[in-house]
């Protein structure tokens, strides 16, 4: 195990960072973090993969340092950095024929719907949209990841709202395709977010300096392709 203490005393940025992520996260954190961790060989990283409702939990608890989440919490007082944003498309299987160039809303009533689990950010955007909408979605499926959610519209058990950001290599290939729909897509923000007032560890500091200065630059190099998916 690496001594902490000692690596300070000679002036040396070490330790753990410790981050919960959503599950649809793991998308994103990893390319804001691997320039970080090359700049300091000292620090460990721990990122644990979970739904919205457990990375809150955790943040309560005070047992991480950072969330990243893209709906803000309720009941917790909360900063962030907003990383890079959240986009998220009514999609279906290779199968499908598209019948109009654009759906409108009535679609939802012929679709069956392939939800995610309660406590997941990915459902409360999907169920918010719908109760705007006042939408009734009566055939529904429910599945506790994304990638269980991948998996059953690329089978064709149904059809999911999902972030685009997970989905990358599965429309490039065609296996899943994006239906164009009138209000999509459904935007929100990738949000990094801290406990309001936490003291937060010289590393955090530094790790949030960081972002600040190369989170452009990390959009540019590892996320355009998101503004282009329509041309896959």
């Amino acid at each position: 195990m690496i001594n902490y203490k000692t690596e300070a005393y000679k002036g040396i940025l070490s330790g753990r960072l410790k981050i919960a992520v959503v599950s649809t996260g793991k998308y994103v954190m990893p390319y804001f973090l691997s320039g970080f961790l090359k700049k300091y060989t000292e620090i460990d990283l721990t990122m644990e993969v979970t739904n919205k409702s457990s990375v809150l939990k955790t943040m309560e608890n005070n047992e991480v340092d950072f969330g990243l989440v893209s709906v803000l919490p309720e009941k917790l007082n909360v900063e962030e950095e907003i990383l890079l944003e959240n986009k998220l498309y009514l999609v279906g299987n290779r199968e499908h024929v598209l019948e109009q160039g654009q759906y409108t809303q009535d679609i939802f009533n012929k679709l069956p719907m392939i939800y995610r689990e309660q406590g997941s950010a990915t459902r409360t955007i999907m169920e918010g949209f719908f109760e705007r909408s006042k939408i009734i979605v009566s055939k529904k499926i429910e599945l506790t990841s994304n990638e269980a959610v991948k998996q059953a519209v690329i089978a064709g058990l149904g059809y999911s709202i999902m972030p685009l950001i997970g989905l990358r290599n599965e429309i490039k290939s065609g296996e899943i395709k994006i239906l164009p729909t009138y209000g999509f897509p459904i935007r929100s923000q990738w949000r990094l977010i801290w406990l309001e007032n936490k003291k937060l560890s010289p590393i955090s500091l530094a790790y949030l300096a960081y972002l600040r200065e190369n989170k452009y630059d990390i959009i540019n190099d590892s996320f355009s392709w998101i503004n282009a998916v329509e041309t896959f």
